[in-house]
């Protein structure tokens, strides 16, 4: 079967919010801010998602987190693509979210002709961001394996992610990025790569970026063809959108992962819930006083027919 396939479907640490969505798991997100103090300080914000069960397995050692790495589109917030942090969280991933952009920097610019359209600073600095962030959460979440990364991102974050593993391939295990559009894929078969295409005539991936079918096939890497808009691949894009992605996506790993199941976020997105000091209960019927009379009444007079059933 072809693997190309088309379907239309720091450290100063300042902790800015937790929350806890919650469906057949719950899975906790954290927003981190770290500082590069080799880089003037330079925030580096984290959004931390993770499955709670598997977060405290890790934590007692009995477990060691597989790692994803999250990389946003250009001039998109780190924080809109729950809907991707949540389908690798709840399949039992530490996923690490990383803000590459700040609005001090310059803005991107397009210079045809040049390596990746002129792109190339913006990459390094992706990488760079990506290596400072992975040593912070090494201290954070020390019961995780950092050694083989899953490297994720949308367009200009798609580019970073493909570029850190041509960088650095030996780090990594897997690699999923939805249209990005200037960094060719890598066809030496070290890793999984899995892509998602938008059907829209405003974003083109340059010529190379994508291999044919047959190199495809060789290199084991896996193309959808969608009919979804680029900027659809995000949170703000439509729920059919990201319920085709979630349910690709999540094949995908059950066929390369380890049988952690997942979370269905599919049908409904997970229901946020405020942390409270008990625990979530269920709560029962009450009975009457009368009910309760005529409840022990029924078993008195069982019990005197056949002593055996008080057992």
């Amino acid at each position: 079967m072809k693997r190309g396939i088309a379907v239309l479907l720091s450290l100063t640490v300042v902790v800015t919010a937790a929350y806890f969505s919650a469906s057949k798991w719950a899975i906790r997100h954290e927003t981190i801010m770290f500082k590069d103090p080799t880089r003037d300080d330079r925030p580096v914000a984290v959004d931390v998602a993770v499955r709670f069960d598997r977060e405290m397995q890790a934590n007692a050692g009995m477990v060691k987190l597989p790692v994803a790495i999250l990389n946003h589109g250009n001039t998109v917030k780190f924080t809109e693509y729950s809907f991707l942090a949540n389908a690798f969280a709840a399949r039992g991933y530490l996923t690490v979210s990383i803000q590459n952009d700040l609005p001090s920097d310059g803005p991107m610019v397009t210079k045809v002709g040049e390596l990746y359209v002129g792109r190339l600073p913006q990459y390094q600095r992706g990488i760079t961001n990506i290596k400072f962030a992975i040593e912070q959460m090494k201290k954070l979440h020390p019961n995780a394996d950092y050694s083989k990364l899953t490297m994720v991102g949308h367009s200009n974050g798609g580019d970073i992610a493909m570029y850190f593993a041509k960088q650095y391939p030996d780090e990594i295990k897997k690699v999923v990025t939805l249209d990005n559009l200037r960094v060719p894929f890598l066809t030496d078969g070290k890793f999984k790569i899995l892509s998602f295409r938008s059907h829209d005539s405003q974003f083109k991936p340059d010529p190379g970026v994508v291999p044919d079918a047959d190199e495809c096939e060789k290199a084991g890497i896996t193309v959808v063809n969608t009919n979804f808009q680029h900027n659809d691949m995000r949170d703000t894009g439509p729920d059919a959108a990201k319920n085709s992605i979630q349910a690709m996506l999540d094949k995908f790993l059950a066929d390369n992962d380890s049988a952690v199941a997942p979370v269905d976020t599919r049908s409904a997105p997970p229901k946020i819930l405020e942390p409270g000091p008990v625990s979530m209960y269920v709560p029962v019927e009450k009975q009457s006083l009368a009910d309760k009379f005529r409840k022990a009444l029924t078993l008195t007079r069982t019990e005197k027919k056949d002593p055996s059933v008080a057992n």
